[in-house]
């Protein structure tokens, strides 16, 4: 049974919280965590995130004037209780549905949403922009970035608070660091924040007041000043934000609204003239038992019953993509001592915690760094290892110039594992898997392949690893399988060699990736109605099977290809290939299948297929029109 509401009933708008007093404040943070605990087992989500920065996230909208000062959430994991208190409590229930609330941070839903996030690390680089913007207009807007200690490991925060800390301009960086990213974190900065943590935990509130007073005060003394300085470095050991520029506070109880409330206010009213960094140290799950013993905090998590904890998650027995790459990886290290695995802080994400457990010595986290992690991987390629770089599509997209530059050009045979490939669902555009196949297909010395199934995906990886001329990239959607029995580590595919599924007359359908068994569903109903098609499980992007595409385009009048992916990907280069070797000069008739060119909006990954038209129902629609255009074409002979 929930408790009686006494004050968020009362709020909208951060300027309905202005009105509370501020000794109140306390009493609507545990009002807001219980009722984002309560949403969130109804939509599922980023739980854990959210409930960390509950207290952080009333104290800013109490302190600044949001939507004016421009408050900015990285990732956006967390981004659940600032949504309820900015316009949008009545739709929380709606979190990653389709028609519903972003579980990121958006510009086009909210104006308290002055950037769009979802992957890591970018306020600090926005913030600047958005307080340099200020600056030009003569404007005395605050501008705040809350980025996490898991995303302040990355080389963009690193390149932010470069230019930020030379820059001299006025902005506030909340570092919020709870020792908990999505795994935890890894890497020289993780440690660095940890020693900071290892003597003294916190400022007393007595000594942050003093501190904060002395330090945005142009009147203090020399000595003062010194005095200060040496506080700051023997309490927090902030040296290194220091040395960056920034003018390092803490670390802070970030849960402690005593503390926070006058830091808050000081830094907005400060004269200092450069950057402030805030240390403050929370809890990921704070005040949700079960959240806060879980392994990872609650993360993500599925429906939840709240009194118990449970979720309610698929009970699918048929093993996930994820698991079949990591299972069947680690039987091939079992053989080859060279075999290595790389993640970027997503292990648990990739399969590569299960890969981990078996060869630790042998799987790298990186932490939040995939262009470091695909010139890692090249590196140990030179040296004859062989690198697995697990990384999803729309994470990879982050490391473009490595893939080219220093693993493309080279020919080293680096093997991308993309997980996540095509639609996701509820974590919409920013995590589609939508261009891989045009952003790698693209490139001289790959091989570019697309599982149908999981039966395909181990083949592909049995394949990989022979792969020791030139790079690689097998990619798989994620989610579960069909339940096909799977094939055995030594069964690989010739390179280049597509297989054709089913042999008909006229129209030819070639698919490239998961949608094969769509197309099959669509190939069972035309059958019904007396139309037979060839069907084809391409399997390679490049290179193309040119081959078969001759023979097909010889005794087919038309084509169609399909693919989970944006135009200049599979059926541009099948195109290409039939244009320049004058097989279309003819009638012969070609249609492509991808996603369109648009973003498509968080739903089921049914209805975004739907609504991309790459179901069944919509693949034979496609297949009788074209039968149709044909049919017209040859009585107009």
């Amino acid at each position: 049974m929930k408790k009686k509401i006494e004050f968020l009933d009362k709020i909208n708008f951060p300027s309905d919280l202005k009105k509370i007093s501020e000794s109140d404040l306390q009493k609507v943070a545990n009002e807001l965590r219980e009722e984002m605990i309560d949403a969130v087992s109804v939509t599922g989500g980023h739980l854990g995130a959210s409930l960390g920065v509950v207290e952080l996230t009333v104290a800013l909208h109490y302190i600044f004037n949001t939507p004016n000062d421009k408050l900015i959430w990285d990732v956006g994991h967390q981004c659940y209780p600032h949504k309820i208190l900015t316009g949008r409590k009545d739709r929380i229930r709606t979190l990653r549905q389709g028609g519903g609330l972003s579980g990121f941070t958006k510009r086009s839903e909210s104006e308290y949403d002055p950037f769009g996030a979802a992957h890591s690390s970018t306020s600090i680089s926005s913030a600047l922009g958005i307080a340099e913007a200020n600056k030009l207009s003569n404007k005395s807007d605050n501008v705040i970035a809350v980025i996490g200690d898991g995303a302040v490991s990355a080389g963009m925060a690193y390149e932010a608070m470069n230019n930020a800390g030379a820059s001299k301009t006025k902005m506030i960086v909340i570092l919020n660091d709870n020792d908990m990213s999505i795994d935890r974190p890894v890497g020289a900065m993780g440690t660095y924040l940890a020693k900071i943590f290892s003597g003294k935990i916190y400022f007393s509130l007595r000594e942050t007041i003093k501190l904060i007073t002395s330090a945005f005060s142009k009147r203090f003394s020399a000595k003062a000043g010194k005095a200060e300085d040496l506080l700051r470095s023997a309490v927090s050991g902030g040296t290194l934000f220091s040395s960056l520029g920034f003018y390092y506070i803490g670390p802070i109880d970030g849960h402690d609204l005593n503390s926070l409330i006058p830091i808050l206010k000081n830094a907005r009213d400060s004269k200092h003239d450069g950057p402030i960094l805030i240390h403050i140290k929370t809890k990921k799950g704070k005040g949700y038992s079960f959240a806060e013993e879980a392994k990872d905090n609650y993360h993500g998590v599925s429906k939840f019953d709240v009194k118990t904890g449970k979720q309610f998650k698929s009970a699918n027995k048929i093993p996930t993509y994820t698991k079949v790459f990591a299972n069947t990886l680690i039987q091939h290290a079992k053989k080859d001592s060279k075999i290595v695995a790389i993640t970027a802080a997503m292990p648990d994400g990739t399969g590569l915690d299960i890969f981990r457990k078996e060869f630790p010595e042998r799987t790298f986290d990186v932490g939040i760094a995939e262009q470091h992690a695909v010139t890692f991987a090249a590196g140990l390629a030179t040296e004859n290892y062989k690198p697995y770089a697990a990384i999803y599509s729309t994470f990879l997209q982050r490391a473009y110039d490595q893939v080219v530059h220093d693993v493309a050009i080279q020919s080293l045979p680096v093997r991308f594992a993309i997980d996540r490939a095509g639609l996701v669902g509820a974590d919409g555009a920013t995590h589609a898997g939508s261009f891989d196949i045009t952003y790698l297909s693209t490139l001289p010395n790959f091989v570019v392949m697309a599982a149908s199934d999981e039966a395909e995906l181990v083949r592909m990886i049995n394949t990989s690893t022979e792969i020791n001329d030139r790079p690689c990239a097998f990619r798989y959607p994620r989610g579960n399988g069909f339940g096909v029995s799977l094939p055995l580590i030594n069964e690989k595919i010739e390179i280049g060699k597509s297989r054709v599924i089913k042999e008909g007359k006229s129209l030819a359908v070639l698919n490239f990736g998961a949608r094969l068994n769509e197309t099959m569903i669509a190939y069972e109903n035309l059958k019904k109605k007396g139309i037979n098609i060839t069907v084809v499980d391409a399997r390679f992007a490049k290179p193309l099977d040119e081959n078969l595409i001759w023979q097909l385009a010889t005794t087919h009048e038309a084509f169609i290809t399909i693919e989970e992916g944006s135009i200049g990907g599979f059926g541009s280069h099948v195109l290409n290939f039939l244009t320049q070797k004058g097989l279309m000069d003819g009638d012969t008739k070609f249609r492509s299948m991808l996603l369109p060119d648009i973003f498509l909006d968080q739903d089921t990954p049914q209805n975004m297929y739907k609504a991309a038209n790459l179901d069944y129902l919509s693949i034979e629609e496609k297949i009788l029109d074209l039968l149709n255009s044909n049919i017209v074409l040859q009585k107009k002979k």
